[in-house]
């Protein structure tokens, strides 16, 4: 009897390094639940995912509130039937000076970048420990490994993610669970597209960043996705609690 596709839950999976993501693992014959605030764009990658011949699942989901994230994660059950992935792709930023920033902006950013990670791994880890099996890919940021200016609350939000994910890979370990993080270095996304147009000195730090990159580009979404396959796949069942910069060299930690 062939083996059963495995499942994965992208979160922010609607764009970006979440949608190279979420294709990423499909065209690994994984099925795929899309959870994502903008339910169009989850929509528009659902229908990615069933071209490619698997199944998904787009779900409008607020990853800040802790019982629609569980909602959401019992829909994925019942109507994919397991979860063998879970994908913390989801984040947000604004680049400005920690003096001008305000604790409005705080509590978005803690909100999105570390809360909703918490509030995906306490619903999703129940099933996988029954089952005892499961891999659990968080997305950092090399932000979180040496700090940004401009980015320090994102910044020590993406510490806690790396500090949580190792924390967590020894607890789940037990349970033949991984844990492990991917901290991509600046990718051309939407977000970052936004961040280089909100004013000429942020478009000027990311024109000076691109040139210091050892590669000589900005990377892409599918070069994110492609590191965060090879952590949900078999191939790296003996690796957990680690930490991996897709940064084009620009940091070597």
């Amino acid at each position: 009897m062939a083996e059963a596709a495995k499942t994965a839950v992208v979160t922010g999976g609607g764009r970006g390094i979440g949608r190279g993501i979420v294709l990423a693992l499909a065209r690994e014959g994984c099925d795929v639940a899309i959870l994502d605030l903008i339910e169009e764009n989850a929509q528009g990658v659902k229908k990615e995912v069933e071209a490619l011949g698997r199944r998904a699942l787009a779900l409008r989901v607020d990853l800040t509130q802790c019982n629609q994230v569980q909602s959401a994660i019992e829909k994925v059950l019942e109507e994919l039937g397991r979860i063998d992935i879970l994908v913390n792709n989801a984040g947000w930023d604004k680049m400005e000076p920690f003096l001008d920033s305000t604790p409005e902006i705080w509590e978005k950013v803690i909100a999105i970048n570390f809360k909703a990670v918490l509030y995906t791994c306490k619903s999703v880890l129940p099933h996988m420990v029954a089952r005892g099996s499961g891999k659990v890919v968080n997305i950092g940021s090399d932000a979180g490994r040496g700090g940004s200016s401009g980015e320090v609350v994102y910044s020590g939000m993406k510490a806690g993610v790396i500090a949580f994910s190792k924390s967590l890979a020894r607890e789940m370990a037990r349970h033949q669970i991984n844990v492990n993080v991917v901290c991509p270095g600046l990718t051309e996304t939407p977000l970052l597209d936004e961040v280089r147009h909100t004013s000429e000195k942020t478009a000027k730090i990311i024109e000076s960043i691109t040139k210091a990159i050892p590669l000589r580009r900005v990377g892409t979404p599918e070069d994110i996705a492609n590191a965060v396959a090879f952590f949900a796949s078999a191939k790296a069942d003996y690796i957990t609690g680690q930490t991996l910069s897709v940064s084009g060299g620009l940091t070597m930690f």
